[in-house]
């Protein structure tokens, strides 16, 4: 009984302490509200915010390959005798470049008759299936955007039943990552000399440095915390320090084999098929005290 009592006295005087770490630091609207620490003194907050454009590299697109068959087995074989040429040449490219997924799915077809009201309905029933219909499906990611034109060529040369558009798809490496957080960081220094000197004053040593942008947006006329808009992004052009020499394009792969179309057919199929600009953007905060 003592222990209960005990641990209820324990809860009672955690619970405060809990509340308290529970509450906000101020209620929006309030006249009085607690300040950060690197507003003690003179400072201004400055939020970097850039965007730019960078070209797409990736690259995905399906096509499907239909056989009809008396028997399942015979048009699945048939479906998958079209693709697989096809998937063996393509992932000769390796799956660094051009990535190659294949299924294929068999369905029945059935008889066919009029009801009373004319309407033409499948007559399912086992002892009615006339055929089966075999669609090869391959699904295709080029992560490599040298070879996008030649790999679209080679499918549509292979006489597809049917081909997807073209998607893409932009997925920023770590370089691109670093030279965007660091623009970020240069245009919140920019602004804030612009400020600074616009209102008679000059920048000071550098409080806070927050790559997320969020110390920034703390108003505390409005209420602690509460988070507003960073204004119009800056537009800047990718061009890192150092740019390699581009690689030459990995070798086409060997012909497909019997009934694989030709070079000439698949430079006959190509087609323009530029990468598109992904709009990329990012924001960082620095605080600088006044003198």
């Amino acid at each position: 009984m003592r222990r209960l009592f005990a641990a209820v006295l324990a809860a009672a005087a955690v619970a405060p302490a809990l509340a308290a770490a529970q509450t906000p630091p101020a209620t929006i609207g309030e006249r009085y509200v607690p300040a950060p620490w690197w507003m003690r003194d003179p400072v201004i907050a400055s939020i970097g915010h850039v965007r730019t454009q960078v070209a797409a590299n990736r690259a995905a697109f399906g096509a499907s390959f239909q056989a009809i068959d008396r028997s399942a087995a015979d048009a699945s074989a048939k479906a998958a005798d079209q693709i697989r040429a096809l998937s063996q040449a393509l992932g000769a490219y390796g799956v660094d470049v051009v990535r190659v997924e294949t299924t294929v799915t068999t369905r029945p077809l059935y008889d066919q008759y009029r009801d009373e009201n004319g309407v033409l309905r499948d007559n399912a029933r086992a002892d009615q299936i006339e055929r089966y219909q075999a669609d090869a499906a391959v699904s295709i990611t080029v992560r490599d955007m040298r070879v996008l034109e030649r790999v679209y060529a080679t499918v549509v040369a292979s006489q597809p039943t049917s081909i997807g558009q073209v998607s893409f798809n932009l997925e920023p490496d770590n370089a691109v990552k670093t030279w965007l957080q660091g623009e970020a960081v240069r245009d919140a220094a920019r602004r804030a000399r612009e400020a600074a000197s616009n209102a008679g004053a000059s920048l000071g040593a550098v409080r806070v440095i927050d790559p997320t942008g969020r110390a920034c947006e703390t108003d505390v006329l409005a209420g602690w915390p509460a988070y507003g808009s960073s204004g119009m992004a800056t537009d800047v052009d990718y061009a890192p320090a150092f740019v390699p020499p581009p690689a030459p394009p990995p070798p086409p792969p060997a012909p497909m084999g019997r009934g694989a179309p030709t070079e000439q057919q698949i430079e006959s199929a190509r087609l323009a098929l530029q990468p598109p600009l992904r709009e990329l953007t990012d924001q960082a905060c620095v605080v600088y005290t006044l003198s």
